[in-house]
């Protein structure tokens, strides 16, 4: 089931269950999960994209290993909050992952996510050829940190 908003899918997810968070990019996908108390979330890995088949047998192998209840994915909406070619293709992706497993999908708006992944990484004076190599997944955990922060006022 995909759900427009995090609040709609927060009634539907079962207690104790880690929650995935996934920055979607041409690319590559990051990947962050969360606790079971859904107060942190915790960049993982980052997944060099080839075709939609093999993206997917990796997700859903962290899916199961993990024991996700639930999906976020990062909605790239425009500055002025209309959405384009590129929330487009994130909803078309969901859409694809939701017939392959029963795990709810939700977006949250990822509006500067990598932006303040990257300010972080700088702030830790990590070096170029790092922040390359790990900037997909900590702007993963950004997007899902402030999916965990709303969870916690509902």
């Amino acid at each position: 089931m995909i759900y427009d908003t995090v609040e709609e899918l927060h009634a539907t997810l079962r207690p104790m269950c880690a929650v995935m968070g996934l920055d979607l990019g041409t690319k590559t996908i990051g990947v962050a999960i969360s606790d079971r108390l859904w107060s942190t979330a915790t960049p993982i890995e980052t997944i060099k994209r080839t075709k939609f088949t093999a993206d997917a047998d990796r997700l859903l192998e962290l899916i199961k290993t993990r024991e996700i209840g639930a999906i976020i994915l990062g909605l790239p909406r425009n500055m002025d909050g209309t959405e384009g070619v590129r929330c487009q293709s994130t909803r078309a992706f969901a859409r694809n992952l939701g017939r392959l497993t029963e795990v709810p999908i939700g977006f949250w708006d990822e509006r500067l996510s990598t932006v303040a992944a990257e300010k972080a990484l700088l702030e830790a004076d990590t070096t170029r050829k790092r922040r390359a190599e790990v900037i997909d997944h900590v702007a993963a955990s950004y997007i899902l940190q402030g999916v965990l922060d709303r969870f916690s006022y509902l």
